[in-house]
Protein backbone atom coordinates (compact mmCIF):
# COMPACT_ATOMS: atom_id res chain seq x y z
CA UNK A 1 0.00 0.00 0.00
CA UNK A 2 1.26 3.39 -0.57
CA UNK A 3 1.19 6.25 2.08
CA UNK A 4 0.76 9.48 0.90
CA UNK A 5 2.65 12.30 2.33
CA UNK A 6 -0.04 15.82 2.57
CA UNK A 7 2.26 17.63 4.93
CA UNK A 8 5.83 18.00 6.46
CA UNK A 9 7.32 19.89 9.56
CA UNK A 10 10.75 20.26 9.56
CA UNK A 11 11.58 19.50 13.80
CA UNK A 12 14.81 20.27 16.03
CA UNK A 13 18.62 18.72 14.65
CA UNK A 14 17.71 16.03 11.65
CA UNK A 15 13.89 14.92 12.61
CA UNK A 16 11.57 15.10 10.84
CA UNK A 17 7.49 15.06 11.49
CA UNK A 18 5.06 14.19 8.16
CA UNK A 19 1.24 13.94 7.76
CA UNK A 20 -0.54 11.07 5.81
CA UNK A 21 -3.73 11.23 4.42
CA UNK A 22 -4.80 8.53 6.64
CA UNK A 23 -4.38 10.71 9.51
CA UNK A 24 -1.26 9.30 11.17
CA UNK A 25 1.21 11.61 11.86
CA UNK A 26 4.98 10.15 11.77
CA UNK A 27 8.36 11.61 13.41
CA UNK A 28 11.35 10.29 11.85
CA UNK A 29 14.81 11.33 12.59
CA UNK A 30 16.99 11.37 9.36
CA UNK A 31 20.08 10.46 11.28
CA UNK A 32 19.02 6.48 11.38
CA UNK A 33 20.35 6.06 7.89
CA UNK A 34 23.38 7.79 8.23
CA UNK A 35 25.39 4.46 8.87
CA UNK A 36 23.36 2.87 5.30
CA UNK A 37 23.84 6.42 3.31
CA UNK A 38 26.62 8.79 4.41
CA UNK A 39 25.70 11.61 1.80
CA UNK A 40 22.51 12.04 4.26
CA UNK A 41 25.03 13.18 6.90
CA UNK A 42 24.94 16.52 5.09
CA UNK A 43 21.24 16.86 6.71
CA UNK A 44 23.66 17.55 9.80
CA UNK A 45 24.21 21.61 8.63
CA UNK A 46 20.40 23.11 9.65
CA UNK A 47 20.59 25.79 6.75
CA UNK A 48 20.59 22.24 4.27
CA UNK A 49 17.96 20.44 6.55
CA UNK A 50 15.48 23.40 6.70
CA UNK A 51 15.36 23.28 2.71
CA UNK A 52 13.36 20.41 3.02
CA UNK A 53 10.41 20.20 0.70
CA UNK A 54 7.23 17.48 0.55
CA UNK A 55 7.26 16.55 -3.16
CA UNK A 56 3.61 15.77 -4.56
CA UNK A 57 3.14 12.58 -2.20
CA UNK A 58 6.46 11.16 -2.66
CA UNK A 59 8.21 12.12 -0.07
CA UNK A 60 11.03 14.82 1.12
CA UNK A 61 13.55 16.24 -0.76
CA UNK A 62 16.48 18.43 -0.13
CA UNK A 63 18.57 18.14 -3.20
CA UNK A 64 19.16 16.42 -6.36
CA UNK A 65 21.19 13.59 -3.81
CA UNK A 66 19.27 14.28 -0.70
CA UNK A 67 15.80 12.65 -0.39
CA UNK A 68 13.45 10.07 1.72
CA UNK A 69 10.41 8.40 0.20
CA UNK A 70 7.01 9.11 2.23
CA UNK A 71 7.06 5.08 2.70
CA UNK A 72 9.94 4.80 4.52
CA UNK A 73 8.34 7.60 7.27
CA UNK A 74 5.52 5.92 7.49
CA UNK A 75 6.76 2.28 7.91
CA UNK A 76 9.96 3.25 10.13
CA UNK A 77 8.90 6.61 11.66
CA UNK A 78 7.13 6.97 15.29
CA UNK A 79 3.62 7.31 15.14
CA UNK A 80 2.88 10.83 17.26
CA UNK A 81 -0.80 11.22 16.52
CA UNK A 82 -3.81 9.96 14.63
CA UNK A 83 -6.07 13.18 13.37
CA UNK A 84 -8.92 13.69 11.38
CA UNK A 85 -7.97 14.74 7.92
CA UNK A 86 -9.86 18.04 6.95
CA UNK A 87 -11.04 17.05 3.42
CA UNK A 88 -9.67 19.83 1.39
CA UNK A 89 -6.18 18.33 3.00
CA UNK A 90 -7.33 14.81 0.95
CA UNK A 91 -8.09 16.44 -1.81
CA UNK A 92 -4.92 18.68 -2.38
CA UNK A 93 -3.23 15.49 -2.18
CA UNK A 94 -4.97 13.65 -4.28
CA UNK A 95 -4.93 16.48 -6.85
CA UNK A 96 -1.26 17.36 -6.77
CA UNK A 97 -0.41 13.38 -7.17
CA UNK A 98 -3.23 12.89 -10.13
CA UNK A 99 -1.44 15.98 -12.12
CA UNK A 100 2.05 14.22 -11.47
CA UNK A 101 1.26 11.11 -12.88
CA UNK A 102 -0.57 12.67 -15.64
CA UNK A 103 2.49 14.43 -16.63
CA UNK A 104 1.09 18.16 -16.97
CA UNK A 105 1.52 21.39 -15.68
CA UNK A 106 -0.63 23.56 -13.39
CA UNK A 107 -0.97 25.73 -15.88
CA UNK A 108 -2.31 23.16 -18.26
CA UNK A 109 -4.24 21.43 -15.92
CA UNK A 110 -6.17 24.63 -15.59
CA UNK A 111 -6.24 25.14 -18.87
CA UNK A 112 -8.29 21.64 -19.27
CA UNK A 113 -10.60 21.97 -16.55
CA UNK A 114 -11.58 25.71 -17.64
CA UNK A 115 -10.32 26.65 -13.82
CA UNK A 116 -7.42 29.46 -13.07
CA UNK A 117 -4.10 27.99 -12.87
CA UNK A 118 -3.91 29.77 -9.04
CA UNK A 119 -6.45 28.01 -7.88
CA UNK A 120 -5.29 24.39 -9.14
CA UNK A 121 -2.07 26.00 -7.19
CA UNK A 122 -4.04 26.86 -3.74
CA UNK A 123 -6.15 23.65 -4.55
CA UNK A 124 -2.26 21.45 -4.33
CA UNK A 125 -1.19 23.40 -1.20
CA UNK A 126 -4.29 22.68 1.02
CA UNK A 127 -5.03 26.01 0.95
CA UNK A 128 -8.27 25.92 -1.03
CA UNK A 129 -11.30 24.27 -0.25
CA UNK A 130 -13.12 23.16 -3.74
CA UNK A 131 -16.28 22.04 -4.29
CA UNK A 132 -17.15 18.56 -5.17
CA UNK A 133 -18.10 20.08 -9.04
CA UNK A 134 -14.93 21.44 -9.02
CA UNK A 135 -12.87 18.00 -8.21
CA UNK A 136 -15.05 16.50 -10.64
CA UNK A 137 -13.55 19.33 -13.33
CA UNK A 138 -10.21 18.91 -12.56
CA UNK A 139 -10.88 14.72 -12.46
CA UNK A 140 -12.29 14.64 -15.95
CA UNK A 141 -9.46 17.09 -17.23
CA UNK A 142 -7.28 14.16 -16.38
CA UNK A 143 -8.74 11.67 -18.04
CA UNK A 144 -9.89 10.68 -14.77
CA UNK A 145 -12.99 10.67 -12.44
CA UNK A 146 -14.04 11.54 -9.02
CA UNK A 147 -14.39 8.85 -6.37
CA UNK A 148 -16.07 9.94 -2.83
CA UNK A 149 -16.25 6.93 -0.56
CA UNK A 150 -17.69 7.01 3.12
CA UNK A 151 -15.90 3.98 5.31
CA UNK A 152 -18.30 2.67 7.43
CA UNK A 153 -16.68 0.97 11.06
CA UNK A 154 -17.65 -2.57 10.85
CA UNK A 155 -20.79 -3.79 13.13
CA UNK A 156 -21.05 -7.34 14.91
CA UNK A 157 -24.50 -6.88 15.58
CA UNK A 158 -27.08 -4.13 14.35
CA UNK A 159 -27.95 -1.53 16.50
CA UNK A 160 -31.14 -1.04 17.73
Amino acid sequence: MFHKAISLKLLEHTTLEVVFQDGFVKRYDMKTLFSKYPQLRALEDRKLFLKGRLVGSYGVIWNDDLDIEAETIYEDGETVQKREIVIHEASSCAVASARALAGITQKRLATLAGIDQSDISKIEQGTANPTVATLDRIAKALGGRLCITIEMPSVSSPRL
